[in-house]
């Protein structure tokens, strides 16, 4: 039989899918802001039901309940408080899959209760904190055989998988370096409340820790671009910090001297910069900015030996098509000419350039087959680990040993993130 094309491929997924009447049954636990915008996308997608709402607040629980009655979906189960475990809920609603909105120091144990029930978790960024917690969810997706998937959404941006599409194509030629980083001013909107100056729960980290707070949405797209996990590994990182500035500056010209966030000492660093090599060679720069006031940026960057692509100049150079030497052209043009054939259906909504939706799309798909996940365990271990090592690297200042989650299988695994 020939092997069909990419858009042959996509109708025929579509044509399956269509004929597949066969409902994906979620619990959703985590149902603050986050959590309600990933169901508002689970809600408005065919074949899937919403079984149970969880979350530690009565009201939020119940709110995110109306939310799928109001769609016009049956009305989910609602537990909320500490009154039952996760193991006990996922025992009575049996789902098949759970998503995971919660807060971050609790995505693991979820996800690992899940797996051990042969229930796939989509889990919020990041999968877990720690080095310990990703190789139990590494261990337990392969003794289970149950697919883990951490809900990285910028994988799924148009502009990316049209990199991927172009790289996979040798466009760029051999890939030598990327950069990335998270530079988003969050202290008024996420860390803080924007009006009171009232801590939220992540502004603990800040107190905490001086590391990568929040690195997968860079990351993300990038270990597709240097074939991590798939023929290339990192090896080790190098981390390093500024100085501790801009939260104590912002809450002394919001809030006066007095406040008592003007003067508290932070131990996260306003910019942290990691450097990893890989074990054939490459390099890669991440940035961590989430303190400072400026617009937000990903500063994505791939460069090989016959092109660059540059996204915040939005600007693309390649040695065999670019029509005059070593001159940027427009990034949007090839963008639409090598648009991947997740973005050549429709979706409902613009919000995250429609990433989110793309992205549980395929990951309820996945779970309706019952089979492989998008994004992988191991690339969602590698992802989430840049946080605690980050904070090694630069408390001892010196490069830390990356771990090979994959034992060594990235040196047969084949690609298959967006194939």
């Amino acid at each position: 039989m020939a092997q069909l094309t990419g858009m042959e491929q996509e109708q025929e997924d579509i044509k399956q899918h269509r004929s597949d009447d066969r409902v994906v049954k979620i619990v959703l636990f985590g149902a603050g802001k986050r959590g309600v915008k990933l169901l508002h996308y689970l809600l408005s997608m065919d074949n899937t039901e919403i079984v149970a709402i969880c979350d530690r607040s009565d009201d939020s629980a119940l709110r995110a309940a109306a939310v799928c009655t109001e769609a016009g979906k049956k009305k989910p189960s609602v537990y909320s408080g500490d009154r039952q475990s996760v193991a006990e809920i996922l025992d009575r609603e049996k789902p098949d899959a759970v998503i995971i909105a919660t807060y971050w120091d609790s995505h693991a144990g979820i996800a690992l209760e899940a797996m051990r029930r042969n229930i796939y978790p989509g889990i919020d960024v990041p999968a877990a904190l720690r080095t310990d917690d990703l190789w139990q969810l590494v261990e337990t997706s392969e003794n289970t055989g149950t697919p883990c998937m951490m809900l990285e959404n910028w994988s799924f941006r148009k502009d990316n998988l049209a990199v991927l599409n172009m790289k996979r194509l040798g466009m760029f030629g051999k890939i030598v370096h990327c950069h990335c980083a998270h530079s988003h001013n969050c202290i008024d909107h996420w860390f803080f409340d924007s009006e009171s100056g009232e801590a939220r729960w992540q502004a603990e980290y800040l107190l905490k820790y001086n590391r990568m707070q929040y690195p997968t949405h860079a990351l993300g797209p990038v270990i597709s671009w240097m074939d991590i996990n798939r023929g290339d590994a990192f090896s080790e990182i190098y981390t390093i910090a500024s100085a501790p500035l801009g939260i104590n500056e912002y809450f002394r010209d919001r809030f006066g001297e007095h406040h008592p966030e003007a003067g508290r000492k932070y131990r996260q660093g306003d910019i942290v910069t990691s450097v990893l090599s890989t074990k054939k060679g490459k390099t890669l720069v991440i940035n961590n900015d989430l303190q400072l006031r400026r617009p937000y940026a990903n500063r994505w960057m791939l460069q090989g030996t016959r092109g660059v692509y540059d996204e915040e100049k939005g600007s693309v150079y390649l040695a065999d098509f670019s029509p005059e030497y070593q001159k940027w052209e427009p990034w949007q043009p090839y963008e639409e000419k090598y648009n991947h054939r997740w973005w050549q259906t429709d979706f409902p909504s613009p919000s995250f350039r429609g990433a989110d939706y793309i992205m549980l799309r395929q990951f309820t798909e996945a779970v309706r087959r019952k089979g492989p996940v998008p994004l992988d365990v191991y690339d969602s271990a590698v992802m989430s680990a840049t946080i605690e090592l980050s904070g090694i690297s630069a408390e001892k200042k010196k490069s830390v040993p990356f771990p090979d989650f994959t034992r060594g299988k990235w040196q047969t695994n084949q690609e298959y993130f967006a194939v």
